[in-house]
C-alpha cells in the first residue's frame, strides 16, 4: 500500500539555500531516489540530482538522508516509519552546485597525484606471478566505486576545509595502500617511496582511524582495518624500526 511522505529537500546554489518542505506519494519496495524522481516529475522539475545506473554500483548519487552519507538508490524508503520526515541535502564536505548536486572535482585532483602502478621491469604482462592472498587484498580495494561517501563523513575534510591541501582522504590513501602492498608494484625503482608519499604528500598522519569511512562504504570494504592501519604500520616500520633503520644507514 502507497503513502504519502513528509520530505525536507535541500533546494538552492553556492550562494545560498534552504530546505524545503514537500509531501510526496511512496509506493512499497521504492527507495529515496524513486521518490526524488517524483517529485522532479510531479513539483519540482529542476530540481537538481545526479544519478545514473540506479543499481548501487556507479556511486552518482550520493547525498546526506537524514544527516547519514548514503547512496539515494540503495536506501529503501521501509528503512523509515511512515510519519517519519525525510531530509535530504547535499554532501557536507564539498561545494554545492545546485541542490543535491556537489563539485567533487577534489577527488579527482588528487587521484591524479598517485603515481600509478610500475611494474616489474623487465617482466612482461603474461609473466606476473602473485599469490591468491594478494590478489584478494587488492580486489577488496578495487570495490570501490568512487561515490565519495568515506570522503563526505571524514570528520578531517568534513569538520576542516583547509585540511583538503595536505589530506587526501580515505579513498585515494586506500589507493596508495593498494599500491604499497601489490607485490609487482615496482615504483621503488623509478625513485619513489609510496610510505613517504602517503605521510608527506596525501597527509596519512591526520587520519585518526574512528573508521567512520568503514561505516558508510555501501560496498562494505574495510577502509580503515585493511587498508589505513596496514598503511600506517609500514609508514612507523619505515622510521622508527631500529633494524630497519640501521640496514637503511648501511645501505647509505
Amino acid at each position: 500500500m502507497g503513502y504519502e511522505a513528509h520530505f525536507r529537500v535541500w533546494r538552492g546554489d553556492a550562494g545560498a539555500g534552504e530546505l524545503r518542505d514537500f509531501r510526496v506519494e511512496v509506493n512499497e519496495g521504492e527507495v529515496v531516489l524513486d521518490v526524488i524522481h517524483r517529485l522532479q516529475a510531479t513539483q519540482c522539475p529542476d530540481l537538481a540530482v545526479r544519478w545514473n545506473c540506479k543499481a548501487g554500483k556507479c556511486g552518482s548519487c550520493s547525498a546526506e538522508i537524514n544527516g547519514r552519507p548514503r547512496l539515494l538508490c540503495m536506501t529503501r524508503m521501509s528503512v523509515f516509519a511512515e510519519d517519519e520526515t525525510v531530509t535530504v541535502t547535499p554532501m557536507r564536505s564539498f561545494p554545492v552546485v545546485r541542490d543535491l548536486v556537489t563539485d567533487v572535482s577534489f577527488n579527482y585532483e588528487k587521484a591524479r597525484e598517485i603515481p600509478s602502478f610500475h611494474p616489474p621491469t623487465g617482466t612482461a604482462p603474461g609473466e606476473y606471478r602473485m599469490r591468491q592472498v594478494d590478489v584478494e587484498r587488492s580486489q577488496e580495494f578495487r570495490k570501490c566505486i568512487e561515490c565519495f561517501l568515506c570522503q563526505n563523513t571524514c570528520h578531517v575534510i568534513r569538520d576542516h576545509d583547509d585540511n583538503k591541501r595536505a589530506f587526501s582522504g580515505p579513498r585515494y590513501l586506500m589507493r596508495v595502500a593498494e599500491l604499497e602492498m601489490h607485490p609487482l608494484d615496482s615504483h621503488g625503482e623509478t625513485g619513489g617511496d609510496r610510505r613517504e608519499l602517503a605521510q608527506a604528500e596525501h597527509g596519512l598522519g591526520f587520519c585518526n582511524i574512528t573508521k567512520c569511512c568503514t561505516e558508510v562504504c555501501p560496498e562494505h570494504i574495510r577502509i580503515t582495518d585493511n587498508a589505513l592501519i596496514p598503511l600506517k604500520e609500514r609508514v612507523v616500520d619505515r622510521h622508527y624500526d631500529p633494524l630497519f633503520g640501521l640496514f637503511r644507514r648501511r645501505k647509505d
